[in-house]
């Protein structure tokens, strides 16, 4: 199968987390001190939003979402493409549409990064990661983690 040239605009972002609300953050190799949860757009035309999930937390961290649960949040939130990264895109397109999912895994766990991807990782408490994503869509992603076990940010 053969690459699309550019990125589709449609991505998902994958919570990764145990049931007492540790995150799994990763922190971007192209960018130092960019921490995030796993993230990663549609690659092949027939692919659902659930194939990328899955996809991407393999790729991102060598988990296999499907040993685990694996939640379809049924959440979207489109974001202007940072500027710096806009030359994955077909030339005009500026936003993103983000699929929300969980992926709740019974403890934390030692994951395997994709290096060229991210460089380091760290589970956290839900609130510690929401102070320390980059991106307002992850923020936003858990304040819905912490709303879906009656908490508050």
């Amino acid at each position: 199968m053969i690459s699309p040239p550019y990125k589709t605009p449609v991505s998902v972002l994958v919570l990764i987390h145990t049931a007492d609300l540790k995150v799994l953050l990763i922190e971007r190799a192209d960018k130092a001190g960019f921490w995030q949860s796993v993230t990663g757009s549609i690659e092949a035309e027939d692919a659902t939003l659930q194939d990328t999930a899955i996809r991407e937390v393999l790729e991102e961290t060598g988990l296999d979402a499907t040993q685990f649960k694996l939640e379809d949040w049924e959440f979207a939130q489109t974001y202007e493409i940072y500027e710096h990264w806009r030359y994955r895109y077909a030339p005009g397109v500026t936003q993103n549409i983000e699929h929300i999912f969980g992926l709740e895994l019974p403890a934390p766990v030692d994951v395997k990064l994709a290096l060229n991807e991210h460089v380091a990782y760290e589970w956290v408490d839900w609130r510690e990661a929401a102070k320390r994503v980059f991106s307002w869509t992850n923020v936003e992603a858990l304040r819905l983690l912490g709303e879906r076990h009656q908490l508050t940010l």
